[in-house]
């Protein structure tokens, strides 16, 4: 429990500033909100993301974000198509990723992207629905997995 103080006080904290209300009562609900959100979720004997490469991350987020920048001005095109050349679908893929952290971060990054969405994610295979054949490409070519496999490179004995 003392090991967890500051996150009890950080949490307290956080509190009072959104809270903006300093009297009594919002002072004694949010340190009692704050002990209690601590003690509901105790902590992770080991983190899915031990392993991720700072440098890895900071290579990943920029691709990351030109990759929704494209497939955003992607789906607006089809969108704005008259003839609206979707052809939605949805798509089983196996994951070859190797911890739960790296699954995690491929689903999200595969929902942050206009035009797909992870829709069920089971023991390393994902359902994902794409709204064309091309929206799915990253994904269907392994792009998606070996950015995010060079993310956790760094920790691991083997490679």
């Amino acid at each position: 429990m003392i090991a967890r103080a500051p996150i009890v006080v950080a949490l307290f904290l956080i509190w009072l500033i959104l809270a903006a209300s300093y009297d009594l009562a919002h002072v004694v609900l949010g340190g009692i909100v704050a002990v209690g959100v601590m003690w509901l979720n105790p902590p992770s004997p080991v983190s899915p993301f031990r392993n991720v490469s700072w440098w890895g991350l900071v290579g990943y987020l920029p691709w990351l974000f030109v990759r929704v920048l494209k497939s955003g001005l992607h789906l607006s095109r089809l969108i704005l198509d008259p003839a609206l050349p979707i052809a939605p679908r949805l798509i089983q893929h196996q994951s070859a990723l190797e911890s739960d952290g790296e699954v995690v971060i491929l689903g999200n990054s595969i929902t942050l992207t206009p035009g797909t969405i992870t829709v069920e994610v089971s023991s390393g295979e994902l359902v994902v629905h794409t709204i064309d054949d091309l929206s799915s490409r990253d994904l269907t070519d392994g792009t998606f997995e070996r950015k995010i496999s060079r993310m956790f490179r760094r920790g691991r004995a083997t490679r």
